[in-house]
């Protein structure tokens, strides 16, 4: 099993729990989530490229492993991911290339399904 298939197994089957054992703050705090990346005065899209910058800056891989899953079904293309990475790297600084690595690791493995 890759990369991605054990991410999304692994957040799938822990979302799953968490909706589960949470509490009501849980999950409106889920719904909230999910709405604030719905099509707005900014489109998903954007919303998701953005969300990765802010992952990337937080240093949370599975973060930055969803928003580039995220971007990518949004129909971001490799240049907008490339180009969003180096945004993140500016603002977080050089404490982010580990996370960048892994993020470009995942596109590739993203961009190897399609062929």
């Amino acid at each position: 099993m890759g990369r991605l298939e054990e991410f999304r197994a692994y957040r799938e089957r822990m979302n799953a729990r968490l909706h589960e054992t949470g509490t009501v703050n849980t999950r409106r705090f889920f719904n909230l989530d999910t709405a604030a990346y719905r099509d707005g005065a900014l489109d998903a899209r954007t919303k998701e490229l953005l969300g990765l910058v802010a992952s990337l800056v937080l240093r949370c891989d599975d973060c930055i492993a969803y928003h580039v899953i995220r971007a990518m079904e949004e129909g971001a293309d490799e240049a907008q991911l490339v180009e969003t990475l180096d945004i993140g790297l500016v603002v977080g600084g050089s404490i982010v290339i580990p996370h960048v690595r892994r993020a470009r690791e995942l596109m590739d493995e993203l961009v190897g399904q399609g062929d």
